[in-house]
């Protein structure tokens, strides 16, 4: 079970999911190994050719079915009591079949079952094949509404994978002139150590160094190019704390004058961050904070060159549900947590991304990242 969480917690998320089953007017939810399995029982795998499923039916208990070489392990790891394992010599689908008979019974006329969302399509196929009759949806349709709000346990570690991040952040900024004449690859490689010793299990995504005109490919990771004097450097990491992603922004300089219109192009961006950022509170259509920030650019005469969203939700997933673009008209509400990022990208010249998460409070949001915003690392 993941640590730091107790049975509890996992006992009230699956309570909410068949509540939202309920709503939703489904009779079961078909979890695979993924963020939700994760979420929902603890326990925390990749997919593999076994067919590994939790069943969440709307009424009684969930059931695990798992390969016997993981029963034991998922009895230890998970609070889920009815854990049933098949040997490879068994027909699986079989085995599918018995359990699907139970957690369905008593469902009159044609079930409706939610698979999820990132089930692999053999094993789709086959829960239909053992259910021919039901009609299938995605288990987002039930579990968005439940994730999207973060419970105590994971705003605790999110907090704490914002406070590594910072930590990093803050020394990277030090390092100033001594990362001049590095790599992109060699910095990211740095950073990755710090990320590690400083408390994180492992990075939310590749460390991007984006050095000068790198930096106006919002996803480029990091390359061979080495840093040089008055090169503006995009800097977006995170680490995993407790399964919980970090991932912060900023853009330095190291040593040295940056190109003339640098200075200008991070201030609009710092100010379209926190024009951002003060448009978070509940209530709020998620569409309107994407407006606030898109508009301080806008106006500086930048708008074709900010060509992404303004932020993404961030949890077990570090791109999740709720998504800060143009066309979201969902309302923010209380423990909702997402990135603030806008960026302008100058191609050929330079980048500048500032970001932080935030989780939506009662009144308005709490920044998870507090490290410098500044771009001058001298």
């Amino acid at each position: 079970m993941t640590e730091h969480v107790d049975e509890t917690t996992f006992r009230d998320r699956a309570e909410r999911v068949q509540r939202a089953l309920g709503d939703a007017d489904a009779d079961l939810a078909v979890l695979f190994p993924s963020s939700n399995l994760h979420y929902v029982a603890g326990f925390d795998e990749e997919p593999a050719e076994r067919h590994l499923f939790l069943f969440v039916p709307r009424d009684g208990d969930p059931v695990f079915v798992v390969p016997a070489l993981y029963e034991t392990q998922v009895a230890s790891e998970s609070w889920v009591e009815d854990v049933r394992g098949y040997a490879d010599s068994d027909d699986q689908i079989a085995v599918v079949e018995d359990v699907l008979d139970d957690v369905l019974w008593g469902v009159d006329g044609k079930p409706r079952v939610l698979v999820d969302d990132s089930m692999w399509a053999t094993f789709t196929q086959d829960l239909r094949e053992v259910v021919p009759g039901a009609s299938w949806e995605l288990a987002s349709e039930a579990l968005e509404s439940v994730r999207v709000r973060k419970d105590d346990a994971e705003l605790a570690a999110l907090r704490e994978a914002g406070r590594v991040a910072d930590a990093v952040s803050e020394w990277v900024r030090a390092r100033g002139e001594d990362v001049v004449g590095m790599t992109e690859a060699e910095l990211a490689g740095e950073i990755e150590r710090e990320l590690r010793e400083r408390g994180a299990s492992g990075l939310a995504f590749p460390v991007i160094v984006g050095s000068g005109p790198n930096g106006a490919m919002p996803h480029h990771t990091h390359g061979d190019r080495v840093v040089e004097r008055g090169d503006p450097v995009v800097l977006d990491f995170g680490g995993f704390v407790d399964d919980y992603p970090g991932d912060q922004t900023r853009t330095m300089v190291f040593a040295g004058d940056p190109p003339e219109e640098f200075e200008r192009v991070h201030d609009v961006v710092r100010e379209a961050q926190q024009a951002g950022v003060d448009a978070v509170e509940p209530g709020v259509e998620a569409q309107a904070v994407d407006a606030a920030a898109r508009e301080v650019i806008a106006d500086a005469g930048y708008g074709d060159a900010f060509v992404h969203r303004t932020g993404h939700g961030v949890g077990l997933d570090v791109h999740e549900p709720p998504y800060v673009v143009d066309g979201n008209d969902r309302t923010l509400e209380p423990g909702m947590v997402c990135s603030i990022e806008p960026g302008v990208y100058l191609d050929g010249e330079f980048g500048v991304r500032i970001e932080d998460l935030v989780v939506v409070t009662e009144d308005g949001c709490e920044r998870l990242n507090h490290s410098d915003r500044g771009w001058r690392a001298e």
